[in-house]
């Protein structure tokens, strides 16, 4: 037996704290980015304004509302989580840089989004623990 299955085999089980502790930071990056696409669909003012102020005209709401909503749909279904995880932290790097870019002093929030998610995917799937272990 190789030691990548010997280590999966032993990290199959995930501690009741860990798995809601995963859920937990799972479900903040999950909620904002929902209620941040929506917005979009419903073309906020708030997020009108927030938009040009980054940069973006008014027509691209819809597209990056489709994005943002597929990005978090990928995430939470457990067969496509990590393709969620690895599209939602590109999005939020996207988003991160855009921040930045304008001088916002928020541009940690996107970034601290996509770390939330990651962790807490790491912390409740049994499959990526083993892939990425901390070593004792």
């Amino acid at each position: 037996m190789s030691a990548t299955s010997q280590a999966i085999q032993q990290s199959q089980t995930v501690s009741r704290g860990a798995l809601w502790t995963g859920r937990v930071l799972s479900s903040i990056p999950v909620l904002m980015m929902g209620m941040s696409a929506v917005m979009k669909f419903l073309h906020s003012p708030q997020v009108t304004t927030g938009m040009a102020k980054f940069g973006y005209p008014e027509n691209k709401l819809l597209p990056l509302g489709i994005l943002e909503s597929s990005c978090v749909i990928l995430y939470l279904i457990p067969q496509t989580s990590v393709l969620g995880a690895i599209l939602v932290a590109a999005y939020l790097g996207g988003a991160t840089a855009t921040v930045f870019r304008v001088g916002d002093p928020t541009f940690w929030t996107p970034a601290v989004l996509g770390v939330m998610a990651w962790l807490g995917l790491w912390l409740r799937e049994p499959r990526l623990r083993a892939l990425t272990p901390l070593r004792k």
